[in-house]
C-alpha cells in the first residue's frame, strides 16, 4: 500500500467556473494502522462521484450543509476499500460507500460515519459505478424525491429536467416503473434520443434545439399539464415549466446547476412565474438527501431489484487520471460534455 496520500484542496473560493487557481494538489503521509483511534478506519478510494452540488459547497454562505473550508480537502462521495480498522462495524476488505474526499485515503471517525452515510456496499447487487449512480447518492436523491416530495400518481406527467444525468435518468425510469408519463428536458439530440429508446422515456425536449425549443415541447407533450416537475437546472427552464402546471402540482427542487457559476456574488434567479402556484394550487419543495440517510437501505433495496430484473439502465461517463484529474473532470458537468453519471476512477479495484 502506497505511504502517500494525494489530495485536492479548495485553495480559493471561485467567482464563475472553478478554475486551477482554485485548488491545489497536495500530500501527506497515510496514516498508519497503529495511529487509528479506537472507531476510526481507514478506506483507499476507488472511485469518487463529480456532482453539480460540489459547486454550491465551494461557496461561502449558509445552505443544508458547511462549505467547504478554505484548505480543506474538497468534499466529495465515493467508494472504496477498508484497508484498516478500529470499528467495530467494518473489516479490512470491506467495500464502503462514504464521503471521502478528494483523495486517495480517508481516515474516518465515527461523527463522520454517521453524519455522511458511510455503509457497506454489496458488489452483488451493482458494479462499484453503479454504486456511485443508481444505488448511490444520484439514486437516493431521485427515489426520495420522487416519490416523498414528488407524490406520482398513476397516469399523470412527469417533466424531469437534466434527464441524461446522474438524477435525472433514475427519476425518469421510477415514474415510469411507477405507471406515470414521463417528458425528459435534456441537451442535445443523441442525449434526448438515448433517453427516450433506451430509458423508456415518452418523449424528450432538447433545449438547445432552439430558444422556444422548452415551451414548444412541454405545449406539444404535456397537453393536460404537468403534475409533477423534477427540476434540476433551475433558470429559464423552471419558469417555462411552471408556466404549464396542472392543477396541484408537486415541483420537487433539487438542483439549479443554470445558476451555479454565475460570477462573483450574483445570487441564483428566482421563479418569474411563481404565482402559477398560487393559481394551480401547487406546491415547490426542496430535497436534499442527506435527510434521507436513515432510509437509504429501502431505496436501494427497490432499486437494486430493478437493475437485477432489467427494468432499469445505469449510464456511468467514468474519467481516468485518479484525484489529479478531478479539477478538469469536474468541469465537465457544466459544459454538459459528461454522458450520464459522472465519475472519477481513482483507483484500481
Amino acid at each position: 500500500m502506497s505511504t502517500v496520500n494525494h489530495q485536492i484542496r479548495l485553495a480559493s473560493r471561485p467567482a464563475g467556473l472553478p478554475t486551477a487557481e482554485n485548488w491545489s494538489l497536495t500530500e501527506e503521509a497515510v496514516p498508519a494502522d497503529s495511529e487509528l483511534a479506537d472507531g476510526e478506519l481507514l478506506v483507499k478510494t476507488l472511485a469518487l462521484s463529480l456532482d453539480p452540488a460540489m459547486r454550491g459547497w465551494m461557496n461561502e454562505g449558509k445552505s443544508y450543509i458547511a462549505p467547504v473550508g478554505i484548505g480543506e480537502v474538497m468534499r466529495a462521495g465515493g467508494i472504496g476499500t477498508v484497508v484498516a480498522s478500529k470499528h467495530p462495524a467494518y473489516a479490512a476488505g470491506d467495500q464502503v460507500s462514504a464521503v471521502l474526499g478528494v483523495q486517495e485515503f480517508a481516515r474516518i471517525d465515527g461523527a463522520h460515519a454517521q453524519r455522511f452515510g458511510l455503509f457497506k456496499i454489496d458488489p452483488r447487487l451493482g458494479s462499484p459505478t453503479q454504486w456511485l449512480n443508481v444505488l448511490g447518492m444520484p439514486g437516493m436523491t431521485a427515489y426520495f424525491g420522487l416519490l416523498d416530495v414528488g407524490e406520482p400518481k398513476a397516469g399523470q406527467t412527469v417533466v424531469v429536467s437534466g434527464a441524461a444525468g446522474a438524477v435525472g435518468q433514475t427519476v425518469g425510469q421510477l415514474a415510469k416503473i411507477k405507471g406515470c408519463r414521463v417528458v425528459g428536458i435534456a441537451g442535445g439530440a443523441a442525449k434526448c434520443e438515448w433517453v427516450v429508446r433506451e430509458l423508456g422515456f415518452d418523449a424528450c425536449i432538447d433545449y438547445k434545439a432552439s430558444p422556444s425549443s422548452v415551451r414548444d415541447g412541454l405545449k406539444q407533450h404535456c397537453p393536460d399539464g404537468v403534475h409533477v416537475y423534477f427540476d434540476n437546472v433551475g433558470g429559464d427552464i423552471l419558469d417555462t415549466v411552471l408556466a404549464r402546471l396542472a392543477r396541484g402540482a408537486r415541483i420537487i427542487i433539487c438542483g439549479a446547476i443554470s445558476q451555479y457559476n454565475n460570477p462573483g456574488s450574483t445570487p441564483a434567479a428566482g421563479p418569474k412565474n411563481y404565482l402559477s402556484l398560487l393559481v394551480n394550487r401547487a406546491r415547490m419543495e426542496g430535497i436534499v438527501v442527506f435527510d434521507y440517510a436513515s432510509r437509504y437501505p429501502e431505496a436501494i433495496a427497490e432499486l437494486a431489484g430493478y437493475l437485477a430484473d432489467g427494468r432499469m439502465q445505469s449510464k456511468e461517463d467514468v474519467v481516468t487520471g485518479g484525484v489529479a484529474a478531478f479539477p478538469e473532470a469536474l468541469l465537465k458537468l457544466f459544459s454538459g460534455e459528461n454522458f450520464g453519471k459522472l465519475v472519477l476512477n481513482v483507483a484500481d479495484r
